[in-house]
């Protein structure tokens, strides 16, 4: 430990000035300062200021990417809106389509139906024409046999009612079932 004594001269040697010491320290003081800044300075200047231009730089290449993402969304939400149109315009060509196709099944339906009751009238009109020949010739038929027989027999009353009762039991038998 320092003496009282010792520390007073100490403490004074501080505040007194020394012109040799001071004339060290700062020739000192002076050759540390150009040894740094011929060492030392220059390189460090030349790391801030690669810093410096390499964050100019990413700063720069950020605004680029930025400007180029934002153009790139806009070409997007254009090809967006562009595929939503064509989307919407082949959706209107496909129900047009549908529409059309409809249409002409409903047409063609409505021929052939048409087509299929002519046919069915005409298959009617044949059938009643021949079934009307056939009962006319049956008519006929039956006309000249009654006639014949009436020729035939004697024309009293009883033997015409046992005539024509014969015939209609005939006739009953000749008639198909239906």
């Amino acid at each position: 430990m320092l003496s009282s004594p010792s520390l007073a001269l100490w403490g004074a040697s501080l505040i007194e000035v020394n012109p040799g010491l001071t004339f060290w320290t700062i020739v000192t003081f002076l050759i540390l300062a150009i040894l740094l800044r011929w060492k030392a300075w220059g390189p460090i200047m030349g790391f801030v200021q690669e810093r410096e231009k390499a964050i100019e730089d990413a700063i720069e290449s950020a605004r680029r990417e930025r400007e180029e993402a934002a153009k790139l969304l806009e070409e997007q939400k254009a090809l967006v809106v562009e595929a939503q149109q064509k989307a919407a315009e082949e959706a209107r060509r496909n129900q047009a389509e549908m529409e059309r196709l409809r249409e002409e099944m409903i047409l063609k339906s409505r021929r052939d139906s048409e087509e299929f009751m002519a046919s069915a009238r005409r298959t009617i009109e044949e059938e009643t024409a021949r079934a009307r020949a056939q009962l006319r010739a049956e008519a006929i038929e039956i006309a000249l046999n009654a006639a014949e027989r009436l020729m035939k027999s004697s024309l009293d009353e009883r033997e015409q009612r046992r005539l024509v009762t014969e015939f209609i039991a005939e006739l009953d038998e000749k008639r198909p079932a239906a």
